[in-house]
């Protein structure tokens, strides 16, 4: 498509359209498998993209501005690209894992969204308890998509991989198929956030979500900024090392699928930490002006 050297991820599909992120998943899903496995996801989706909004039962609207529909559907949309690039490499795992990894894609942090009976702030206040309430979510309603019980635990579990505090690797699986599909929703969840082009502004959402989560060490919004330094320096480590580096599994999807031999993730993601390593260094300049200024479409620099 073009010139390969130019191309960069805002350019495939427009990340703002929850549908059009949830029709190229779809597309990436049936060069391996037919309709019949599509459709609970794609109940599950449409189901998803009404809770954001309000519109599943018992259940408010989305009021976390980081953790929105944009988040869920990029998560989603990385995720099958890297089982995709996977599958390429290694065959296709079972359609069930397959499917049953994509609803737990388009589930992975309903567990923001607060029910109608819980009252006061919003659903930040979950932060520390969001994977469970994931899961919890899953496993409830697998029979609303027609999957069996055992297909939401499997997912519940592939959504315990995204939590930050060791579940991936001390879990029991089922199979290493599902251990695999685990690590690719988990690398999914890092890299599609963090190569989103408005990431770095969205930053800011999520400093008032940490605060009112309770979280210590995020006294102004600059300290999340100083702090995602850090944080991109563990989550590399965490994708390479913690979930045994299957996100480069991306660079074979966009290699076969649009003839651009480059993970345009890490690209994007390295493209994010130099934009603030100068907003950190440039003490000229008011922070916020800069994030709304953001200019991302550059060259390739450095690779996560």
């Amino acid at each position: 498509m073009g010139d390969p050297d130019s191309v960069q991820l805002s350019r495939l599909v427009d990340g703002e359209d929850p549908a059009a992120v949830i029709a190229e998943a779809e597309r990436i899903f049936k060069f391996w498998f037919d309709e019949s496995a599509w459709a609970p996801i794609g109940a599950a989706a449409s189901d998803i993209v009404g809770m954001f909004e309000g519109r599943f039962p018992g259940y408010r609207a989305c009021d976390t501005d980081y953790h929105d529909i944009r988040h869920t559907t990029a998560v989603l949309l990385a995720t099958a690209r890297i089982i995709d690039g996977l599958f390429i490499d290694r065959g296709p795992f079972p359609a069930v894992i397959a499917r049953d990894l994509f609803v737990a894609a388009v589930c992975h942090d309903t567990g923001y969204i607060r029910t109608v009976g819980e009252e006061g702030g919003t659903g930040a206040r979950f932060t520390s308890v969001h994977v469970r309430r994931s899961a919890d979510f899953i496993v409830a309603n697998a029979a609303r998509w027609g999957l069996g019980a055992e297909s939401g635990r499997s997912a519940a579990r592939m959504i315990f991989a995204t939590g930050l505090k060791g579940e991936y690797g001390e879990q029991e699986w089922a199979s290493p198929e599902e251990r695999d599909a685990g690590a690719a929703l988990a690398s999914g969840d890092l890299v599609g956030q963090m190569s989103d082009r408005a990431y770095l502004e969205k930053l800011l959402f999520l400093y008032y979500e940490f605060k009112e989560a309770g979280f210590p060490g995020y006294e102004t919004e600059f300290d999340i900024l100083r702090k995602t330094m850090g944080f991109y320096e563990i989550t590399v480590a965490r994708l390479d090392d913690g979930l045994g580096g299957v996100r480069s599994y991306a660079r074979r999807h966009f290699a076969e699928r649009w003839g651009v031999d480059r993970d345009l993730y890490a690209e994007s993601m390295g493209r994010q930490m130099d934009y603030l390593q100068g907003i950190l260094d440039d003490a000229t300049c008011n922070f916020r002006k800069k994030l709304k200024r953001m200019d991302l479409e550059l060259p390739p620099s450095r690779s996560a």
